[in-house]
């Protein structure tokens, strides 16, 4: 997993050497979102990186009724991915990636609901990884890693701490 993190971080590296614009401006989150998966699209050759996917191979992606999560996107709000790297046919699930701004005042708590979903082992064939990063004009502010449904504290440790040392957040 380390080697996907690590991948996680070039493109972190390479979308804030060139998109400084977008925060200047105070571009939307989506804007952001797919400028990124421009950048983490060069790092896995052989995978599919999509915005707002919303399948599981043939199958639309829902979750159980009652969840905090909807399906509607009309309000910004799914459980589709930010991000996903996949392979679409089949479908392998690698990575999903959760993108919100620090300026972002609404709950964090949907992007951790809808991450641990994505990665739960009893979802059809879920995310491998999950990866939540809150960024603002010059680093991330926050970042968690999820895997089996729940955040991976070492692994979250890790990669925040790779994060600090390439200079892409705060040293804790």
């Amino acid at each position: 997993m380390q080697t996907e993190l690590n991948k996680v971080i070039a493109a972190l590296r390479d979308f804030y050497a060139h998109e400084g614009f977008l925060f200047e401006k105070d571009i939307g989150e989506r804007a952001i979102t797919h400028r990124f998966a421009v950048y983490l699209e060069r790092q896995f050759s052989g995978w599919a990186v999509d915005c707002n996917y919303d399948r599981l191979g043939e199958r639309t992606l829902h979750l159980p009724h009652g969840t905090i999560i909807s399906t509607d996107d009309h309000l910004g709000k799914s459980i589709y991915p930010d991000v996903a790297v996949h392979q679409r046919e089949i479908p392998n699930n690698l990575l999903t990636v959760e993108i919100r701004k620090a300026s972002n005042h609404t709950p964090l708590e949907h992007d951790q609901h809808k991450l641990r979903a994505l990665t739960d082992v009893h979802v059809w064939f879920p995310y491998w990884i999950g990866v939540l990063l809150v960024l603002d004009r010059q680093h991330v502010t926050m970042s968690e890693v999820y895997v089996s449904g729940l955040v991976d504290d070492p692994l979250s440790r890790w990669f925040a701490t790779r994060l600090a040392e390439s200079g892409l957040a705060a040293a804790h």
